[in-house]
């Protein structure tokens, strides 16, 4: 099997260290791989495959004889650097929000449009974590019964805003636990024993821009622009794992039994649903996994071709740097480095 010459942009970071997990378990062909950050984080040594390999700073230079680089740094440093990494040669798969409603690039989730990699210029764009587990569990259903209206609540964890918010949320806790005094740095109010309906900043509309990114995401990622969608995103105070209750409704009814079936057959989703036994996904029981999970399938009591469905995954993982590296493996699957 021929081998990849990998960059990971972002190394050092919750996201970065998961892609090496990702690739290490999946055993993507790498020959090599270059690991990069700030300057910040240049004495750092990370392990890939039980080798040490040193961190190394992000530069124009980074990318050359790299056939894939992810990326997991911010937007602004995706803006700077995606752009040269490609015209240097590189398939970039980029995990910020910096090209993800760029008309002329992707924006994958190989479980749902995988096609649209073909299409490609040199740059990827990987979704907003929210919106992955959303349309792997949604488009299966979608594609037998086509949705109308979508309504979406997030419960979204603090390792979604990064190691300093995991950070947080423990001392805040211990805090409170202790009598102390809380102090919020990341947050704009305390994340301990609380939950915040703010996700990224407000828009004018009213809503964030977390929000509206699973509204703009789901509508090009689906291929669906008609579909008429609201979402609250809140955080919450949970290390890892979002869960979303969802509010659909189809253009005709669907039974829950059907809608089971549809997606015990859907790649990518595991369905978890016996109220008589409790069963129902949860997210301590899906941090490390790859599925999305899916429970709590029934009927909406306010519309005849209505469900509402409970869907929980690792935000870092399917969140994240697996979907990422999924995509490298479509890229490399259809020979489009």
């Amino acid at each position: 099997m021929k081998q990849f010459r990998v960059a990971i942009v972002g190394a050092t970071g919750l996201v970065g260290q998961e892609f090496i997990k990702v690739l290490e378990q999946r055993q993507f062909p790498m020959a090599s791989i270059r690991l990069l950050a700030s300057d910040r984080s240049v004495e750092r040594k990370l392990k890939v495959n039980d080798q040490e390999i040193d961190v190394g700073e992000t530069t124009a230079g980074s990318f050359r004889d790299i056939d894939i680089a992810l990326f997991s740094a911010g937007a602004d440093i995706s803006r700077h650097f995606s752009p040269l990494a490609a015209r240097a040669g590189a398939t970039v798969v980029d995990n910020s929000s910096a090209f993800r409603m760029d008309p002329d690039v992707p924006l994958v989730v190989p479980e749902v449009n995988p096609e649209d990699i073909q299409d490609h210029k040199g740059i990827i764009a990987n979704p907003n974590c929210s919106t992955i587990q959303l349309v792997v569990a949604l488009y299966p259903l979608h594609k037998v019964h086509p949705i109308k209206r979508l309504t979406v609540s997030t419960y979204q964890a603090v390792s979604g805003t990064g190691t300093a918010a995991v950070e947080e949320l423990s001392v805040q806790s211990r805090a409170v636990l202790e009598g102390g005094e809380v102090t919020p740095e990341v947050y704009p109010y305390q994340i301990g024993f609380n939950v915040l309906p703010e996700i990224d900043v407000f828009l004018d509309n009213g809503y964030t821009k977390e929000e509206w990114k699973m509204v703009e995401e789901t509508h090009k990622i689906m291929h669906a622009p008609d579909i008429a969608i609201s979402a609250t995103c809140v955080r919450v105070p949970v290390y890892v794992g979002h869960s979303e209750v969802v509010q659909a409704e189809f253009t005709h009814p669907i039974s829950v039994e059907e809608a089971k079936h549809i997606l015990t057959q859907a790649p990518g989703v595991k369905v978890m649903d016996d109220p008589a036994a409790r069963l129902y996904p949860y997210p301590t029981m899906a941090a490390g996994k790859d599925e999305v999970f899916v429970g709590r399938i029934r009927q909406d009591a306010s519309h005849n071709n209505g469900l509402v469905l409970w869907i929980v995954s690792d935000n870092l993982r399917k969140g994240a740097a697996l979907n990422t590296v999924q995509i490298a493996e479509e890229v490399l699957r259809r020979g489009l480095t």
